[in-house]
């Protein structure tokens, strides 16, 4: 079974406008609301509106702009070994597609970097669309180029599973790329497509790192150092990433701790332990909610659990997920979760310029590298 956590987490959200937000005053000079600020790996949902309604309500539309996310990365379908992935992508594709064109006065596709600034003037939201998988591909490589044209400007190359190309973080036998993933690697590159390793294995990610030319990305993750958890991170990997000019996205997920309860420090501790490893010029925020909290009631814990229990029941669950386990940090469930971390780390020391780069400059920047232009 085919599940979309973005889908659940869109139908379950819901802005908590009393709290945290409200509680800081926010100037409209500062550097926070100047700021290009991106999201690596979230999704874009409206939980006000029967889920068939293309175009954005008002009030999901006031309050994604009041997160002050610029850009969010969102995710075509399907992840995982499904009968007939390609059927998949081009009808999850073809909605996506809907979305932007029933929402023209304030969503943008993003195609290149400078749609990401084109977003910020024009006060509209981007979404920049990408694959968390390559079984849609498999060995039709040639699908990578109709993917592009079709709006596509991100592929990860495996899921938690293993795939042809690769293996996935799950996979016990650890076997790392296959020909077929060097391969896939070499044409994603060629097309001037992101390369993004996240739920890898760690051989894979590893030969992964080893093999691209150009910059590239693990969008949601965290340190495996810090936490030994098959879908985080190991150190070596985090810095192969960075040498090579990419950037390494620290998720709000539970396998930011072993127990699936992570707090706001935790999520701190992770971020920092990132940017020491990989510098601050390769560190970003690739969330894996979204831009809009998750509210908790009777109906949301309901979906939430029946989403997880397919999940399991698909095969594709990692460690720690789980009925009645939320995947974000509890401590920022927040419209202003983003402003949050920021501030956050700025009482911890971080400049302001350090923040910028973290909250969307370096992955403006690794988007630009990648795609050219």
């Amino acid at each position: 079974m085919q599940v979309d956590r973005r889908t659940l987490l869109a139908t379950g959200a819901a802005a908590l406008v009393a709290g945290p937000a409200l509680a800081q005053k926010r100037s409209a000079s500062s550097w926070y609301d100047r700021a290009i600020i991106i999201d690596g790996l979230g999704g874009i949902g409206d939980p006000y509106g029967p889920e068939e309604q293309l175009r954005l309500t008002d009030r999901a539309w006031k309050e994604m702009l009041a997160t002050g996310v610029t850009v969010v990365r969102d995710t075509v379908m399907p992840v995982g070994n499904v009968a007939d992935p390609w059927s998949d992508y081009q009808k999850d594709i073809s909605t996506k597609q809907d979305i932007v064109n029933a929402n023209p006065d304030r969503l943008i596709l993003i195609r290149s970097a400078a749609d990401i600034l084109k977003a910020k003037r024009e006060g509209k939201f981007g979404m920049l669309i990408g694959t968390q998988d390559t079984s849609m591909v498999g060995p039709e490589l040639d699908r990578l180029a109709q993917m592009k044209k079709d709006g596509v400007m991100t592929v990860q190359l495996t899921y938690n599973n293993r795939n042809l190309s690769g293996d996935g973080s799950l996979e016990p036998a650890n076997a790392g790329l296959s020909k077929l993933g060097k391969a896939t690697i070499e044409r994603i590159e060629a097309e001037k497509l992101l390369l993004d390793l996240s739920h890898g294995g760690a051989r894979t990610m590893a030969e992964a790192a080893a093999l691209a030319k150009r910059p590239l990305v693990i969008s949601h993750t965290a340190s495996r150092a810090l936490t030994d958890h098959p879908r985080n991170t190991a150190d070596e990997t985090i810095k192969a990433v960075a040498d090579k000019g990419g950037v390494v996205g620290v998720y709000f997920m539970p396998f930011l701790t072993l127990d699936s309860h992570p707090k706001g420090d935790d999520l701190l501790r992770h971020i920092e332990h990132v940017a020491n490893v990989a510098g601050e010029d390769h560190v970003g925020i690739g969330t894996d909610n979204g831009p809009l909290p998750q509210v908790i009631d009777a109906e949301s814990t309901k979906k939430l659990n029946e989403w997880a229990a397919a999940r399991i029941k698909a095969g594709i669950a990692a460690p720690g997920e789980g009925l009645n386990v939320w995947p974000m940090v509890a401590d920022y469930n927040s419209i202003d979760r983003y402003r949050r971390v920021a501030m956050d780390l700025q009482k911890r020391g971080w400049s302001e310029i350090r923040l910028e780069k973290l909250m969307g400059g370096n992955f403006l920047r690794v988007y630009r590298e990648a795609w050219g232009g």
